[in-house]
């Protein structure tokens, strides 16, 4: 082995080569959250106009659709996961995101109360088969729980502080909420209506989920998209998660071999040096 990867095996304090590039993927996912910028790319117009294409009473709409589909995600997508550890297929997840995306794209706002929750449940659907691929047990309420965290990791707005916008940032504002709810389904073993903490967790994920569901609507809305621009929409919708999710359950399956401040030690160290690139 050569000097220069010598350097970077003492630098990464026992982590392999292979995690270690790993852990460089995970970071560049989970902090650039792309879906704003696959719009625009898409739509060949900035995402701050795209906002405009919304009516003023859009938001309530929004935010009682997005709690009701993180709602529904959680009781019926992981309830009926097989618990075996397999390769994740995301192929399946993403055709049925794009049909629900045509749905959507046809009728507009109306159709978001319907569509929201059918595509939110088969996007954790995909993201519990990613964690599932990097060794997570389906069974255990932590897993579960953390399936639904990735909504709240990819609805982060774009900011150059770290310290507020990080992943290990919202990772920990969601802690505590994301134990006792942990706490809370391991001692009662079924999504028990109307929770306080459950709808707490919920709520903490939708304001960050609604960001992305905003963006998503409001491409959908533009004359010019229709059905066929909201398969796409949702193409890159679900897609974007799934980037999200494989970089959070890249970084928790390191946890689980080298500790957890190791790695966030070297996640950090990776992101300034990705930001030093960009």
């Amino acid at each position: 082995m050569d000097g220069s990867a010598n350097s970077l095996s003492a630098d990464s304090a026992g982590m392999t080569l292979e995690d270690l590039a790993a852990l460089r993927r995970a970071a560049r996912s989970l902090e650039h959250p792309g879906f704003a910028a696959r719009l625009t790319n898409m739509l060949g117009r900035p995402i701050e106009l795209i906002g405009h294409a919304l009516p003023a009473s859009a938001s309530q709409v929004i935010a009682a659709a997005t709690s009701k589909g993180l709602e529904a995600a959680l009781k019926v997508a992981l309830g009926t996961m097989r618990r075996s550890p397999h390769a994740a297929s995301q192929l399946l997840h993403k055709a049925l995101a794009t049909a629900s995306g045509a749905a959507g794209g046809a009728f507009g706002l109306a159709a978001l109360p319907f569509e929201l929750p059918v595509s939110t449940i088969i996007m954790l659907r995909s993201i519990a088969d990613i964690a599932r691929s990097e060794g997570e047990h389906l069974s255990d309420p932590d897993t579960a729980l953390s399936c639904l965290q990735v909504f709240a990791l990819g609805g982060r707005a774009g900011s150059t502080d770290t310290s507020e916008s990080g992943y290990f940032a919202v990772r920990g504002m969601l802690a505590k909420t994301v134990t006792e709810a942990a706490r809370f389904l391991a001692e009662r073993g079924v999504i028990q209506e109307g929770s306080p903490i459950l709808a707490r967790f919920i709520t903490q994920v939708a304001s960050r989920f609604g960001l992305v569901v905003t963006q998503k609507l409001a491409a959908q809305a533009l004359p010019v998209v229709g059905a066929l621009g909201g398969a796409a929409v949702n193409y890159a919708f679900i897609e974007h998660f799934q980037d999200v999710a494989r970089g959070h359950f890249t970084v928790r399956r390191l946890e689980r071999v080298y500790g957890k401040d190791l790695v966030q030690t070297e996640y950090e160290r990776l992101v300034h040096e990705i930001s030093n690139l960009i």
